[in-house]
């Protein structure tokens, strides 16, 4: 079963983001109190922990020691189950993605990865999401 590992937010854009275990996710803007929110294409980010497996080796331990940039890291689906398009339901909420990755890639720490693998979206529908909920995945 996939589920939600672990849920992550900054008050302010830049910062590493912190530990919660429980989150209203909020339609049309993301999740509340994270500085990402707002009415734009990025409104969530989720990471996939799959995605560690193309991770360099020389870059492994770079990546996992770093402070987390994703809102949500889950588990359980195949990355080919996350492309763009895909409605992902976390807890209550759901969440569409729209991009994997990020224009530009970045070279150090968590960023490495998740602007590579990163999927981020929008919100469709509002809700709750905590630590072990699980994620359904529908076209």
């Amino acid at each position: 079963m996939a589920k939600v590992l672990s849920i992550h937010i900054s008050p302010k854009r830049g910062t590493t983001k912190g530990d919660v275990f429980e989150v209203q996710v909020l339609e049309g803007w993301g999740l509340e109190g994270d500085a990402h929110g707002g009415n734009w294409h990025r409104q969530v980010s989720i990471f996939p922990i799959e995605a560690l497996d193309k991770i360099p080796p020389e870059k492994k331990d770079e990546v996992l020691s770093d402070g987390y940039t994703e809102n949500f890291t889950i588990s359980g689906l195949s990355l080919s189950e996350l492309s763009p398009g895909c409605i992902l339901k976390l807890g209550e909420a759901e969440v569409e993605i729209l991009y994997v990755g990020k224009d530009e890639l970045k070279e150090h720490g968590r960023p490495y990865i998740i602007s590579r693998e990163g999927r981020f979206g929008i919100v469709h529908k509002s809700g709750r999401v905590k630590v072990g909920d699980s994620v359904e995945t529908r076209a």
